[in-house]
């Protein structure tokens, strides 16, 4: 089981940011071998979703209040350390985030930018696909909507 902190850009230490950027860097850019700008000055607008594993961070996601990524609220970034992905990891950090959307701004509709390849692990949580595939820096990608 995951240990959840939820923390704004201003709350989070420098090891903590450190840590959330060398994670998204590690699978992001290296693992999907995708050159692209992940720091891209909308971590100072989002709450940062970090899981912890014996005190190393070992999945994360970014959320969204409507109109800061999209009009509606969303999660991004959604990321889980390679040798960390048999123990459902993905499922409990998106639930988390789901779930802070709902405390923390008010909302149950929420919007994501989802890797193609994930559309059934998505679909699990909720999220039914809208529109057409297109491609993300180089990657498929589908909009999906939660309810």
């Amino acid at each position: 089981m995951l240990n959840i902190e939820i923390k704004s850009y201003t709350d989070l230490s420098k090891d903590q940011l450190y840590e959330l950027l060398q994670l998204r860097s590690e699978v992001f850019v290296v693992e999907q071998n995708c050159v692209y700008q992940d720091i891209d000055y909308k971590d100072q607008k989002s709450l940062h979703v970090l899981g912890y594993k014996h005190d190393k961070l070992v999945a994360y996601t970014r959320i969204f209040k409507p109109g800061d990524y999209f009009e509606l609220a969303s999660i991004g970034r959604v990321v889980v350390a390679k040798n960390e992905r048999s123990y459902n990891y993905g499922i409990q950090i998106t639930q988390a985030s789901i779930v802070a959307i709902q405390e923390r701004f008010k909302e149950s509709k929420i919007k994501i930018s989802a890797q193609a390849y994930l559309k059934r692990f998505y679909n699990k949580l909720g999220f039914v696909e809208v529109g057409e595939a297109y491609l993300e820096d180089n990657i498929p990608h589908i909009a999906m909507i939660k309810e």
